[in-house]
């Protein structure tokens, strides 16, 4: 195993790496608090028709276009500053959302949030791996991990009926307003990492320059490269699979896969990584995610199938994020690498619904696990194939 990012302490801060965490979660609730309450939207934009889509999407969209530039542009004015920032902006976004301003504006402000997640996605896991002792680092960023899933599931629970029992308006403001007390907390307990020196002025000859860098390289592309494939499985999964279930146990079983994925990355996947390093943890996820995906082709709908997916798949969730140190020493290293995971995970969130269902209308039910245990199997095989690569480097994972 690689040694990964040495820590600015011997002890692991564990209020601030939650603190940090916390703002996870405002960040992965910018996507979250406009999916949870999708149905009304057209209520408040009655006029926009299919364009109300796009209030959804352009966060995703724009992490796509900008995913790499996020890891360039943050390691260049600095981890700290970058999120701070980010936060404040987040803040200042969802209030503007909250007045429910004309259409154009309110696509322009999910926009600037787009920027906003981008800066904190890349900001937050660079800063996590720093600040923990070498062996915290696979539990803390397995935790980080988990911040879209608990996101969503309080959501679920809370945002959810706020916006129904008092309106949109509200949700936007309490979101706004977590994110205005996580920037003022993280102000005052956050240090800098050190500084790593000058880095090359920001243009689009360097950028186009340092893309090339990032994805020809085996270890800053590596986590990206499986974690396209396992978002793509992860989030058309748990949109298309529901009507294949039985009426009685629906609810029962779609509540219960993600919170499974959560609980086996934290307590089998964090115990995991004591032993083994995190890309073997990734290939494991994986292979069980195959041999998963063909129980559920085998069995359709079966709720211990899925269960037993769902936990293969929390082996990939947290491992990956536990990749990015190992494989990359340096933070502007692993700011490229965890804005790579950003913009390769965008592209996987955006298609993946949509090739799974297009191909469940002509396919069928087999369609799913057919094209979901094929993109876990790819997800394997990069890994592997990246794996090989390093080991004909004569460098150590």
């Amino acid at each position: 195993m690689g040694s990964g990012a040495k820590g600015l302490s011997r002890r692991t801060p564990w209020g601030l790496i939650l603190l940090l965490w916390g703002a996870g979660l405002g960040a992965a609730a910018q996507y979250g608090k406009m999916s949870v309450t999708f149905d009304l939207l057209p209520l408040a934009y009655p006029q926009a028709g299919a364009t109300v889509g796009w209030i959804v999407s352009l966060v995703g969209f724009v992490g796509i276009l900008f995913g790499v530039v996020a890891g360039l542009v943050v390691a260049r004015i600095r981890y700290r500053r970058a999120l701070l920032w980010a936060l404040w902006v987040g803040a200042g976004a969802s209030l503007v959302q909250a007045a429910l301003p004309p259409l154009p504006w309110m696509l322009l402000s999910r926009i600037v949030e787009g920027a906003s997640h981008l800066a904190i996605v890349v900001a937050v896991p660079t800063l996590i791996a720093q600040l923990s002792a070498p062996k915290d680092r696979g539990l803390t960023l397995t935790l980080w991990g988990t911040f879209f899933g608990v996101a969503f599931a309080l959501l679920a629970f809370a945002g959810r009926p706020l916006a129904l029992g008092y309106g949109l308006s509200a949700l936007f403001l309490a979101h706004g307003a977590y994110m205005a007390l996580c920037a003022m907390i993280l102000s005052v307990t956050l240090r800098a990492i050190p500084d790593e020196g000058p880095q090359p002025p920001l243009s689009v000859p360097q950028i186009l320059r340092d893309h090339a860098t990032i994805y020809r390289s085996t270890y800053i592309a590596a986590p990206a490269a499986g974690w396209l494939f396992y978002t793509f499985s992860f989030v058309s999964i748990l949109t298309v699979l529901p009507p294949y279930l039985s009426d009685d146990i629906r609810a029962l079983v779609m509540t219960a896969m993600p919170l499974t994925s959560i609980a086996v990355s934290m307590t089998l996947g964090v115990a995991l990584l004591r032993f083994i390093s995190a890309v073997r943890v990734v290939e494991l996820g994986f292979a069980l995610s195959v041999l998963c995906a063909g129980w559920l082709w085998i069995s359709p709908g079966a709720p211990v199938a899925c269960l037993a997916l769902a936990g293969a798949m929390g082996l990939i969730q947290g491992a990956s994020f536990a990749t990015v140190p190992q494989l990359n020493d340096a933070p502007a290293k692993q700011a490229q690498a965890n804005g790579a995971m950003a913009q390769m995970g965008n592209i996987g969130n955006t298609l993946g619904t949509p090739v799974v269902a297009f191909a469940l209308l002509s396919g069928g039910y087999a369609a799913l696990p057919i094209l979901t245990g094929l993109a876990f199997g790819l997800g394997l095989i990069v890994h592997l194939f990246l794996g090989r690569m390093r080991r004909s480097q004569r460098v150590p994972l």
